[in-house]
């Protein structure tokens, strides 16, 4: 089994992983727009070149992301509660480079640094309004 987050957008789905698949080193292995549904999907005009599905790959992970039309989704303006897109890497290095490249342009929440349970633990709401997590995997106890 595999767990995937899918994260929803209010128009700016592709912008939004073009960004993640340059700050996480992923590639979009899929892209889908309303505008190229089935003929009986009825598809409004100004959604046409909206993300209907995308997929970015990132090593054996992965992230889903559509955009949401606002008849559908009108709370898309509303911040995002309740949940946080959550990366944990081995090392301070690789952790902060991910903190502060997705985290450009966005509202840090709490700034990266070392934590009791961490070496390197930060939050932030990037520039898209996704709540995110980085969090550096802390060494085993030495015995």
């Amino acid at each position: 089994m595999k767990i995937v987050t899918s994260l929803s957008f209010p128009g700016t789905c592709r912008e939004a992983f073009e960004f993640y698949a340059r700050a996480l080193g992923g590639e979009i292995t899929f892209a889908l727009t309303y505008g190229e549904a089935p003929p009986v999907m009825p598809v409004p005009d100004q959604i046409r070149d909206w993300l209907m599905h995308c997929w970015l790959q990132v090593g054996d992970q992965a992230l889903m992301g559509s955009d949401m039309h606002p008849d559908y989704a009108p709370d898309m303006h509303k911040p995002r509660d309740g949940f946080d897109v959550t990366l944990h890497t081995e090392t301070v290095e690789e952790g902060r480079r991910l903190f502060e490249a997705l985290s450009e342009g966005g509202e840090i929440r709490m700034p990266f640094a070392e934590s009791f349970w961490s070496p390197g633990f930060g939050g932030f709401t990037d520039k898209f309004g996704v709540p995110w997590m980085i969090n550096v995997s802390a060494p085993p106890p030495a015995r």
